[in-house]
């Protein structure tokens, strides 16, 4: 039984050293989430809850550390007296991602995202006019990855965004978007 044990924990660290990124290694990760927000200033509003997507790509310099950028779709908003008033964007993330753990397993990413507003309605209602364009905020989160093979792996991650930028063009609102998101993806080795 010892042998059998000790096998199986060689095996292990083996396989997991195997799994190490090097300098120009580049990954792939389609994923989906379950996505909540809300503004930083609404009382009595519930937060808006909906699925997300994109694509994801950590670029490499060392085992450790890449870049991680891509493309997101997201709603945000808040539901407010049976309203769903949502604000859809095409996000793009810039962050650090440090990779730790013996096998680099997991992950802890942090940086700037910006979004470009693709559409706003309330209650079914255009109100693009009254909202800005652009955003830019600070994004965070730490994720796992189970590694299937040399090529290819599961991330299970938690993403938060906090809004820097107004989102309402009346200067008297002061409103950012507040989201996290629960997600799994495709990771895929180039």
């Amino acid at each position: 039984m010892k042998k059998i044990i000790l096998i199986a924990v060689l095996a292990t660290g083996l396989c997991a050293t195997a799994q190490k990124r090097i300098r120009g290694d580049v990954e792939l990760t389609p994923y989906i989430g379950y996505h909540s927000s809300t503004y930083s200033s609404t009382s009595g509003a519930d937060g808006l809850n909906t699925l997300q997507f994109g694509v994801l790509g950590d670029f490499y310099f060392n085992n450790r550390w890449s870049i991680r950028t891509g493309l997101q779709s997201q709603t945000m908003g808040v539901e407010v007296f049976g309203f769903d008033e949502k604000l859809n964007y095409i996000q793009i993330p810039v962050n650090a991602n440090w990779h730790f753990g013996s096998s680099r397993a997991w992950n802890l990413n942090f940086g700037l995202t910006g979004g470009v507003l693709t559409s706003a309605k309330s209650g079914g209602e255009d109100i693009s006019e009254f909202v800005e364009g652009t955003q830019i905020g600070l994004s965070f989160g730490i994720g796992y990855k189970i590694f299937l093979n040399k090529r290819t792996g599961l991330l299970i991650d938690y993403q938060a965004f906090s809004g820097m930028t107004d989102v309402s063009k009346n200067p008297m609102i002061d409103v950012r978007n507040i989201a996290g998101s629960l997600n799994l993806g495709c990771v895929v080795r180039l």
